[in-house]
């Protein structure tokens, strides 16, 4: 019951910030992409509570949002140096996800991604005889 209600506590919160703001852009995670395999939730060399620690160090900024039910969008608007796309989140007012596709829409229209592609892309593997 407790955690139940920190959460009500915290949406509140949230919703007020809201009020004064239609939206709020940060990084979707914390550094760039993690290799394969890096984030893995069965390792037995870390403990549950070194797992949440390593998934809340590497996207620290969805989580608050999932929890409070803040609608967001990620969007691959920027670039690292090897071509790693780099995920930018907007998150907006509880309901309203109607402006985010719109600012969405507007973003890809201004600087399209679709034909982006990282340096190595599974694009560029050969393809199994069928």
């Amino acid at each position: 019951m407790e955690a139940i209600h920190t959460n009500a506590v915290v949406s509140r919160q949230v919703a007020g910030f809201f009020e004064d703001y239609d939206i709020l852009l940060s990084p979707t995670i914390g550094t760039l992409p993690a290799k394969i395999g890096e984030l893995n939730a069965n390792n037995p060399n870390i403990s549950a509570v070194e797992w949440t620690e390593q998934i809340f160090t590497y996207a620290p900024f969805t989580n608050l949002f999932n929890a409070t039910g803040q609608p967001s969008i990620s969007l691959p608007l920027a670039e690292s140096k090897s071509g790693l796309p780099i995920g930018l989140q907007m998150t907006g007012k509880f309901a309203d996800e109607l402006t985010l596709l719109q600012l969405g829409r507007q973003l890809e229209e201004a600087m399209p991604w679709k034909d982006r592609q990282p340096a190595v892309h599974v694009s560029e593997q050969p393809q199994p005889a069928v």
